[in-house]
This record gives structure tokens, sequence and C-alpha cells, in this order.
């Protein structure tokens, strides 16, 4: 299994009541490794700007940001 999302690309979190995360676009800023059991999603290290940590998501909790603006932005 393949990761669908780049390195870069702004994506939306699903919401989920057992994570408090903010609300808004993320960046993909790591692609994490392939699990071993190929039933797992690929697994991404996000970023929010309205976040100072990064955290890390599945592959199907995450969906191409259509917001216009969702410009990149880099916070190290």
């Amino acid at each position: 299994m393949e990761h669908k999302f780049a390195v870069g690309q702004m994506v939306e979190l699903a919401p989920n009541s057992l994570l408090a995360a903010a609300a808004g676009t993320y960046e993909i800023r790591r692609l994490m490794p392939i699990p071993d059991v190929s039933s797992d999603s690929p697994r991404y290290r996000i970023k929010s700007i309205a976040e100072i940590h990064e955290r890390v998501a599945r592959e199907n909790e995450l969906t191409l940001s259509t917001s216009r603006s969702s410009a990149t932005f880099r916070v190290d």
C-alpha cells in the first residue's frame, strides 16, 4: 500500500470525539513507514498552524483540503 498524500500537501483531519484536535487544515510534514500489517492505513506526521506540536494521523482520517486559504506554511 502506497501513501496517497505527499509532503507539503494540505489536508483536513476528520473530526473524532475521542481526539482533541485543532479544526482547519494541516500540512503533511512526513510520510511514516508503511506498517508490516497490510490492513493498516498508511500514516503521516501532520501539523496545524493552530497547534505547536505535530501529530500522527492515519490516511483514512485525512481528506485533501479544498480550502482556498490552505497555503503552505512552515512552523519549525
